[in-house]
């Protein structure tokens, strides 16, 4: 037997229970859903904005510059020292790691 069978032959429930179940669909929605959509649209976003020269981290932890972004779209060269280059995905980048580093370095020349 279902949950929602349980509770709709529960006594005394009538339009109390669809207006609960709703409420707590809403709460999910609102603390759950949304916040990851709105996180992976950044994610998106800070990907499609990258150019040669940024300076990145990856998830993996590994610090570079954009070197050259191929034309296959989906893949960047990262030179992780002067004449040392690798070939990632795009979405092997970190936004957060890379927005505290160059946080850090614009703080340092300052």
């Amino acid at each position: 037997m279902s949950l929602i069978t349980v509770l709709l032959q529960a006594p005394g429930s009538g339009w109390e229970t669809p207006i609960l179940l709703g409420m707590m669909v809403l709460v999910f929605w609102l603390f759950m859903i949304r916040p990851q959509a709105k996180k992976a649209k950044l994610q998106k976003k800070f990907i499609n904005e990258m150019q040669k020269g940024d300076k990145l981290v990856t998830i993996a932890g590994i610090h570079g510059k954009i070197y050259k972004i191929n034309d296959d779209g989906n893949t960047i060269d990262l030179e992780t020292s002067p004449g040392s280059y690798i070939k990632i995905e795009k979405s092997a980048i970190s936004m957060e790691w890379t927005e505290n580093v160059n946080k850090a370095a614009a703080a340092e020349k300052k």
